[in-house]
């Protein structure tokens, strides 16, 4: 059975001040993590918020330990890229 991760990332960007700001932040982070990494990437809320964002990268392995292989290595690579205007992350499982 295949295994789908779903790795959810919040994001505060404090120096915004207009969302072509924070699209600045947002577009470069899901970038990076698309070629990287392999995943997909979304930004599933916030939209109209020039501060906040919330991102999910989404995988599908054929077992859980590679996906979340793969999720822990987008969280680093994310953490790296945007610093402490990484909030919050949560890792959920699909069945």
């Amino acid at each position: 059975m295949p295994a789908i991760g779903v790795l959810t990332m919040e994001l505060r960007i404090e120096h915004a001040h207009s969302l072509k700001d924070k699209r600045q932040v947002v577009k470069s982070l899901k970038e990076r993590l698309r070629h990287r990494h392999n995943v997909a990437v979304a930004e599933i809320d916030y939209q109209d918020l020039w501060q906040s964002a919330l991102l999910s990268a989404v995988t599908v392995s054929s077992s859980r330990q590679l996906a979340e292989q793969v999720l822990q290595a987008v969280e680093r690579d994310a953490a790296q890229e945007v610093g402490r205007m990484l909030v919050n992350t949560t890792l959920e499982w699909v069945d």
